[in-house]
């Protein structure tokens, strides 16, 4: 009994280390990143490129509001798995930094000076108490002095760079189809195609295009680029991810002619 009122106490206290060094509080936010939708994200020898899962719990749900990939800055994106709410708050404190900078400096923010502010901000709420950490994870990715570049934030406030990872569920199987498949030197093009076919690989449902969100940002123009479903539409059927789509629909084509 007394052991079991030990851990509720390391359990309850945001800023108490266990006896074997952990902060529990924040190793359940990373179990809330775990039960969000996935997302990628790829670095490309010309750009940087974000993907995610957005499908909609109910057929009710207009895709629209399902929102994944966000724009930080003209030229940064960031994608998010987890709490969808405190992935707002956490976009929103990025987005006032971003105009902070400009301001100050007359420049645009860098990419890891952005996630560093970020993650500075996610760390506070691992010593505070009365607060609790943010259940998400982001990645960020843009154009940082001509040169694609790609993080990562932990709900620990801990900063990584990548050159390709994904968040949310199925992060293991993601990541390992990532290591199979990244190679150095793809164009964005490639990219989009590897993040696509990545997440169909941990999907058991067909990809739709308004299924996927995806975004770019290249070094020729540093602008982010929300892909559209018609683009994604066609991307998919490069790579073959709406093959079975198809065939379902020859099936049921000649079901109707017999």
């Amino acid at each position: 009994m007394q052991g079991q009122a030990q851990q509720q106490a390391y359990d309850r206290g945001i800023t108490i280390f266990s006896p074997d060094g952990r902060l529990y509080q924040v190793e359940y936010a990373r179990e809330a990143v775990k039960r969000g939708t996935a997302s990628v994200g790829i670095r490309a020898e010309d750009g940087v490129v974000l993907a995610a899962d957005k499908r909609a719990r109910s057929p009710l749900m207009k895709p629209e509001s399902v929102e994944k990939i966000h724009k930080a800055d003209d030229h940064i994106g960031i994608a998010s798995a987890g709490h969808v709410a405190d992935a707002r708050q956490l976009i929103d404190f990025a987005r006032r930094q971003a105009q902070v900078n400009r301001l100050r400096y007359g420049e645009p923010v860098g990419v890891e000076s952005l996630t560093k502010e970020i993650t500075d901000h996610i760390q506070q709420y691992t010593q505070v108490g009365g607060a609790r950490p943010f259940g998400v994870a982001l990645i960020v990715g843009g154009i940082e002095d001509g040169e694609p570049r790609v993080f990562e934030t932990d709900p620990s406030g801990t900063p990584y760079e990548w050159q390709a990872l994904s968040i949310g569920a199925n992060r293991e199987d993601l990541r390992n189809y990532l290591e199979e498949h990244y190679e150095e030197g793809l164009s964005t093009e490639e990219a989009m195609g590897l993040a696509l076919e990545a997440l169909s690989e941990v999907t058991d449902e067909e990809m739709t295009p308004k299924g996927v969100a995806m975004a770019t940002v290249e070094v020729e123009d540093e602008e982010l680029h929300e892909r559209t479903p018609e683009e994604l539409e066609a991307i998919l059927e490069e790579h073959d991810l709406l093959e079975d789509a198809e065939d379902d629909a020859e099936d049921d084509a000649d079901a109707n002619e017999e």
